[in-house]
């Protein structure tokens, strides 16, 4: 089963870390990524810039409307997704339960919706993508 792993971060955590700090847990994280390579759980994931960076849309009055930053006004930011194969829910959070980058904030774990993906790769087949 593939899970969807969001990784938040407390950005007053990173603030008052020192930079030597910051690239250790870093390093940390990154080397248990391997380990979940190694075993064949790491599919993928993506670090994504700070929330200031990015906008929200959200439809209001018949169009896209776009607002600045994070959606909601809250200490922890998402800082990056990690997708991850596991046998199931169970398993998931016992990988996931020692990645270090849990430090930093919490990880929300959510298996993927295989039916609409299978409907997306079907689009995505019938378009020529990734030919």
């Amino acid at each position: 089963m593939k899970f969807v792993c969001l990784g938040y971060y407390d950005e007053s955590k990173f603030a008052a870390m020192s930079e030597v700090e910051m690239k250790a847990g870093m390093e940390e994280c990154f080397a248990y990524d391997d380990e979940l390579r190694r075993g064949g759980h790491f599919l993928g994931g993506e670090a994504l810039q700070g929330g200031e960076a990015g906008v929200v849309l959200r439809h209001q009055n018949g169009k896209a409307a776009v607002t600045d930053g994070p959606y909601s006004e809250t200490k922890e930011h998402l800082g990056g997704i990690l997708l991850l194969e596991a046998r199931d829910l169970n398993h998931a959070i016992a990988l996931m339960s020692k990645h270090p980058g849990v430090r930093f904030g919490p990880f929300e774990v959510r298996p993927a919706d295989e039916t609409i993906n299978a409907l997306i790769a079907q689009r995505d087949q019938a378009a020529g993508v990734g030919e």
